[in-house]
């Protein structure tokens, strides 16, 4: 075993230095976060991110707005010079772009091959060398000034190439397609609206600042079509501040053949397997009981959600449930979030458009000076060639006499007294044009030059005339590639909605308490087919009522404590089982016991309290209506003296006290004043003697008597009358107490 070796070494020196925690923010956190916002999840003015500028100019480098279609590996190999962030990076961006994935309203990428769907979350795209792409026609509108000097150009990040700042947009793209972000500190969320309606607001503010936007822009449309409901307060917010949000929700229509609701648009914000999955939980769950099977029929046709349905059902009513427990209705939260000028700003669609113009004015004006910087030098050119026409002769005796080759044009220079420039195209003439023809059209040219330099010269000093251009472009653009709106549009008013109460389903139930606190709440169809009920050794049946699967529970404690729940939270059971277990559903106090319950829609009657003193108490059943859902309510009743039974009652009615002493009295609860205060003590009802305590409570119905009659008062208080030993045998009453 080897032996250890002390350790020599002299221990190390630890330098620990102190640093302000905003310093390590500023040094560590801020440039990643800066880096995040203005490079990559926030879009600008053109209505792109940097990853899908990069992709798009990469294709109109490689020609493809007029060849024909090239593999999709081949593009997000060629885009990886300007975008290194790895391939399928470059190819999911592509992906959402295309007509195929149907992400976009005005998708920028003709694609052909497997591009997966927007509306499903199993449809993958296929893998890039299966796939082929080329660019959109409406990417002419994209990149249709970028070559006269409309935008700016950068290096790329290794200084190889150069890419474009900006792309010149002739339509405001930022609001024509969705476009969502996740940056470090904010978020950018753009829902897309109708190019025509796009096209005809911006005109419209160009020509008037103060116009209302709503006259124009109806709403947002989805690539995916659906319903949106509309509400103007809430829209109006949108178009003012650029956040808000608004619902959309699906279409469908109703196979009355074969009882089959059929979905074939949805919200843009989900797909069909969230909705699958989620209808089938609340089917499995019993919220919804109508529907017996449900498939996605999606195919090259198009979306399609099969949703079967029982004959009987009301279609409408199925799908006004769906739309509130699922997704086929959902919202779109708007955060007009983009970067003006390398610093993001929220603003509403007035404000976008305002920057838009503002980007859009500069485009045209550049492009406009670039064309005028041509057709000046082009008109410098013709007028030196003007005056070689004055003696053609002499220009090739000076050309036919120079004897060095680099004498030509300072000769033309100095025989025709013209610069450079136009001596050197004078002298790049060739020999077969140098006749009066061919230079008589040339001089032609001079007039239209000069006209059309100061035609661009009179529309680059007036903006009004540059926005009347940028209007013309718009309605070119609207015409040619518009088209209706897909997603319609209804009043929040129109659309059905459905109260809490209509999510549940109504039918019959009947539900049992026993005296271990076993409840159950079995449908009246089970119980006709069954209708024994199973109860654990030594267990007995204490109250029973029936009502409606909407109703509310009212369970009376021997804590003076009351605990309500609804109906439909209770799971069906049926005849054959124990039920469910009080103790653990209303969580009950430790040796907490239930003595009485009773279900109610509507709060209506009055509870009976009957005490060992000989006191009743009547409280109105409204008095344990709560606005909040409290599912728990303390003193309940009085404390004075132990409760002995409780009752619930729609109406007056007849109620039989038994007193320990063998005596009975039936009397009315209309003799009982009405307690607004629950835990009241109530009146005196029975005329009790030394040490004697009522003992049990009867409702007239379930007192048996041949002679019920003898026990009645018609005044308060009374001794009652002796129980016949029919009537002590017929009620149990030396038995344990029923309450």
């Amino acid at each position: 075993m080897a032996k250890k070796t002390k350790d020599t070494s002299e221990p190390k020196n630890i330098v620990i230095t102190e640093q302000k925690i905003t310093d390590t923010l500023e040094v560590n956190y801020m440039p990643y976060a800066m880096s995040v916002i203005v490079s990559r999840a926030i879009p600008e003015i053109d209505g792109f991110k940097p990853s899908h500028r990069k992709l798009l100019y990469t294709m109109y480098s490689m020609g493809l707005l007029t060849k024909e279609r090239t593999k999709s590996s081949n593009i997000v190999g060629q885009t990886m010079r300007l975008n290194p962030h790895g391939d399928m990076t470059i190819y999911e961006t592509m992906v959402r772009l295309t007509e195929g994935n149907g992400a976009l309203l005005l998708p920028f990428v003709d694609s052909k091959g497997n591009f997966g769907k927007q509306y499903s979350r199993d449809m993958a795209f296929a893998a890039p060398r299966y796939t082929e792409a080329k660019l959109a026609p409406i990417c002419e509108e994209l990149f249709g000034d970028i070559e006269k000097n409309a935008v700016d150009f950068v290096d790329n990040f290794d200084a190889t190439t150069k890419e474009p700042v900006l792309l010149p947009t002739s339509f405001p793209n930022i609001l024509v397609n969705p476009n969502q972000g996740i940056a470090v500190g904010m978020a950018s969320s753009f829902c897309s609206f109708n190019l025509v309606e796009i096209c005809e607001a911006t005109t419209a503010f160009m020509s008037n600042e103060d116009c209302d936007i709503t006259d124009y822009i109806k709403g947002p449309d989805f690539p995916g079509g659906g319903e949106l409901i509309y509400n103007e307060a809430e829209m109006r917010n949108i178009y003012e501040t650029g956040r808000g949000s608004f619902k959309v929700r699906a279409k469908y229509r109703f196979d009355r053949k074969n009882s089959c609701i059929e979905v074939y648009e949805i919200p843009y914000t989900t797909n069909i397997e969230t909705i699958i999955d989620k209808i089938i939980m609340l089917v499995k769950a019993g919220k919804i009981r109508d529907i017996t099977d449900i498939r996605d029929e999606t195919d090259l046709k198009g979306l399609k959600i099969a949703i079967d349905i029982r004959k009987s059902a009301d279609p409408d009513m199925i799908m006004a449930k769906l739309f509130t427990l699922t997704p086929l209705c959902d919202s779109f939260s708007c955060n007009f979030n983009l970067l003006i000028d390398g610093s993001p700003r929220t603003m509403g669609i007035k404000g976008i458009l305002g920057e838009w113009v503002r980007f859009r004015m500069d485009c045209v004006k550049r492009r406009l000076k670039y064309d005028m910087d041509k057709k000046s030098a082009k008109l410098h050119l013709l007028q030196g060639l003007s005056k070689i026409l004055l003696d053609i002769d002499k220009a090739i005796e000076i050309i036919r006499n120079t004897e060095v080759d680099a004498m030509v044009v300072p000769n033309l220079i100095t025989g025709f007294n013209i610069d450079q420039k136009q001596a050197e195209y004078v002298a790049e003439i060739k020999l077969r044009n140098i006749n009066k023809e061919y230079i008589l059209n040339r001089i032609q040219e001079i007039s239209e030059l000069v006209e059309d330099i100061a035609d661009l010269n009179a529309i680059l000093s007036s903006d009004t005339k540059v926005k009347r251009l940028i209007a013309k472009e718009l309605k070119t653009i609207a015409k040619k590639y518009g088209s209706p709106r897909r997603t319609s549009i209804i009043s929040d008013t129109e659309a059905e909605t459905i109260q809490a109460d209509d999510l549940v389903e109504d039918y019959g139930v009947r539900l049992f308490l026993t005296e271990h606190n076993y409840f159950k709440k079995i449908p009246l169809t089970s119980l006709r087919t069954n209708p024994e009920q199973k109860l654990k050794e030594e267990d007995s049946m204490l109250c029973e009522c029936e009502c409606t699967n909407r109703a509310d529970i009212v369970f009376f404690s021997d804590r003076r404590n009351v605990y309500k729940m609804k109906v439909n939270d209770i799971a069906d059971c049926k005849a054959s089982s124990f039920g469910e277990y009080l103790a653990n559903v209303l969580t009950l106090e430790e040796n907490e016991r239930i003595l009485y319950f009773t279900a109610t829609t509507d709060y209506s009657g009055y509870m009976i309290y009957a005490f060992e003193n000989g006191k009743a108490a009547k409280v109105s059943l409204e008095s344990y209506a709560t606005k909040t859902n409290r599912k728990k309510l303390i003193n309940a009743y009085s404390d004075k003296s132990p409760v002995i039974g409780i009752r619930y009652i729609s109406e007056d009615s007849g109620m039989v006290l038994v007193r320990d002493t063998d005596k009975a009295l039936l009397f009315n609860t209309s003799l009982v004043p009405l307690n607004t205060n629950k835990s009241s003590g109530g009146v005196q009802v029975f005329t009790m003697k030394k040490n004697s305590k009522v003992t049990m409570l009867f409702t007239a119905s379930e007192f048996v008597s041949e002679d019920i009659e003898r026990y009645r008062t018609k005044k308060l208080t009374s001794s009652g009358a002796t129980i016949t030993d029919d009537d002590v045998v017929s009620n149990s009453i030396p038995g344990q107490i029923k309450l």
